[in-house]
């Protein structure tokens, strides 16, 4: 634990705490790599970028404060659901890293409480317990990942930068649907059962099963799947179904 960690209220203040055993030469090579992989505009964003951080654990609450901050973001801790939906949320780039299992509204409660509210901020949920049917629930809910834990630090930090690069003002939301359903609508009538079974958490054995095909024909839609729809992980595929399902 760092040693001059300030004590957060309840609406989330934002902490500067150490770097703990972290050198300045390992975080000054992450901000170097972030650098080289991002445009000027997503430095740009990402500079700007508020993460929020929502579980009750103090350890893991303030490792993740530490983590993120020493890659330069810009952090807000919150120890209950309760807090993060009260607090006063700035429209500025960003997203909001959830804990699923928490004393009173759980991760998943809080994801769909915010989903009531239209509130576009990217999810990425967390949790020691996950399973595939509660990844796909929360995906399909509209998170961008679901991470288990423990992770490790780089998993977090790509999945943070990847969160942030979804992140898109209201405006830009019909936009975004519009490239989506074009997306959609070049693939192949199998490729479509394809990815809409890929998105149910299916394996590639069930899929070929329930479509009566060979597992390697399977892959080869699949593989057709992602380059159509430009997703670089299933995560960021099944997140397009649900905006895509929400449409319908």
């Amino acid at each position: 634990m760092p040693t001059n960690v300030s004590q957060q209220n309840d609406r989330g203040d934002e902490r500067v705490g150490s770097t703990g055993s972290r050198s300045l030469g390992t975080i000054s090579g992450e901000r170097d790599r972030r650098a080289t992989a991002c445009s000027e505009d997503e430095i740009a964003m990402l500079g700007d970028a508020i993460v929020h951080v929502v579980d009750d654990d103090d350890l893991m609450r303030h490792s993740i404060d530490d983590l993120l901050r020493s890659v330069g973001y810009t952090v807000k801790l919150y120890g209950r659901a309760e807090d993060f939906l009260a607090a006063d949320l700035a429209d500025v780039p960003g997203c909001v890293i959830i804990d699923v299992r928490m004393p009173g509204p759980s991760g998943l409660e809080l994801q769909a409480s915010l989903a009531q509210r239209n509130n576009r901020l990217p999810i990425i949920l967390m949790s020691g317990y996950g399973d595939i049917r509660m990844s796909v629930q929360a995906m399909k809910a509209g998170a961008v990942d679901f991470i288990e834990k423990p992770f490790r630090d780089q998993e977090m930090l790509e999945a943070v930068a990847n969160a942030i690069r979804t992140w898109k003002p209201p405006s830009a939301a019909p936009d975004r649907l519009s490239e989506l359903r074009k997306r959609y609508e070049s693939l192949t009538a199998r490729e479509r059962e394809v990815m809409a079974l890929v998105c149910a958490g299916q394996m590639n054995k069930q899929i070929a099963g329930a479509l009566e095909i060979q597992q390697t024909t399977v892959k080869f839609h699949r593989s057709a799947v992602m380059m159509k729809m430009m997703a670089s992980s299933l995560a960021e595929l099944t997140r397009m179904a649900a905006l895509l399902e929400g449409e319908e």
